[in-house]
């Protein structure tokens, strides 16, 4: 059995290779996508065995991914096809400064037919971590219900679970479903990855301790909180909040992936049994050096490389 598995949607991604609107660009580079997806890489590099599951078409794009994971040592064993929903697309602008446009092409994709009967065969005893992201969980009630239950079973077996709200309001119902839903996952998870901005839609303040309060109260263990050049907090019940400082990059290229990056560190840490500050600043680096590049998850590290950019700050 795989040392963590994760849940969610594969999509296709084209990346604008010239700058400009998505409507003017005509030039793509082709690759893959999805937030779990990026994780799943960045922990496969870092030397832990994954286990990735999906749903998507019978399709290029969709044979285009399981040849990516396989080629990234990823356990696809129950990856879902479909034989009537194609496989999801995004474009992905490219921009000299701030967060690149995003347009999704999966409103009726492979995986919104994820359900409750495709996780019934998903076994969590031998499983030490489940990866969590909020996006899965807006796209119907059927994807939702199947991931509350599949967390359900993964707390009664005692597998430690890890959330990333990674908010998308844009495909959610409403934000105030998307806070009930984001926020009753969490009271399941044993570690919290909200942003600040993030931290303040689900909790209505924009205060660390208080983000971090919030959600100690619902029961989770620890809460990491990013806060970009800032770097991450760390706070745990009974402690003081740790700040834990970012690394300096001289050029932001992409920042979609580094949330992503982020998460894998946190949870390399975890199965290195680091400590949380180890693992918030090894987190840090990651997404650093996945800002660096264009692409979700081209630049995510092995250890010997993520192990070299620390060290050539020290």
């Amino acid at each position: 059995m795989s040392e963590v598995i994760l849940i969610g949607e594969s999509m296709g991604l084209l990346n604008a290779t010239d700058y400009g609107d998505l409507v003017d660009v005509e030039n793509f580079k082709r690759s893959v996508a999805g937030a779990e997806l990026n994780v799943s890489i960045g922990l496969s590099r870092l030397g832990h065995t994954v286990e990735y599951v999906t749903k998507i078409g019978k399709d290029p794009i969709g044979e285009s991914i399981v040849k990516y994971l396989t080629s990234e040592n990823i356990n696809t064993e129950h990856m879902l096809f479909s034989e009537s929903h194609k496989t999801g697309l995004m474009l992905k602008s490219r921009v000299k400064q701030g967060d690149p446009a995003i347009a999704y092409y999966r409103s009726h994709s492979a995986f919104t037919t994820f359900s409750l009967e495709d996780v019934n065969q998903l076994e969590m005893d031998s499983v030490k971590l489940l990866h969590i992201t909020g996006i899965p969980l807006a796209i119907n009630t059927s994807v939702r219900e199947a991931l509350f239950s599949l967390v359900k079973k993964a707390k009664k077996a005692g597998v430690f679970i890890t959330l990333d709200p990674n908010l998308r309001p844009s495909i959610w119902e409403s934000e105030e479903q998307m806070v009930k839903v984001i926020n009753e996952m969490a009271s399941y998870a044993d570690v919290i990855l909200p942003g600040i901005a993030e931290g303040e839609i689900l909790t209505g303040s924009s205060s660390i301790e208080d983000i971090a309060q919030f959600y100690l109260d619902l029961g989770v263990k620890v809460v990491i909180t990013k806060s970009g050049e800032a770097g991450a907090y760390v706070s745990e019940i009974n402690k003081e909040t740790e700040n834990v400082k970012g690394f300096k990059v001289e050029q932001v290229i992409d920042t979609v992936g580094a949330g992503d990056g982020f998460a894998a560190g946190i949870i390399h840490g975890y199965l290195s049994g680091y400590s949380w500050a180890k693992s918030a600043k090894y987190a840090n680096a990651i997404g650093a050096l996945q800002v660096q590049y264009v692409g979700d998850n081209q630049n995510l590290p092995t250890k010997d490389k993520l192990e070299a950019y620390i060290e050539s700050f020290n």
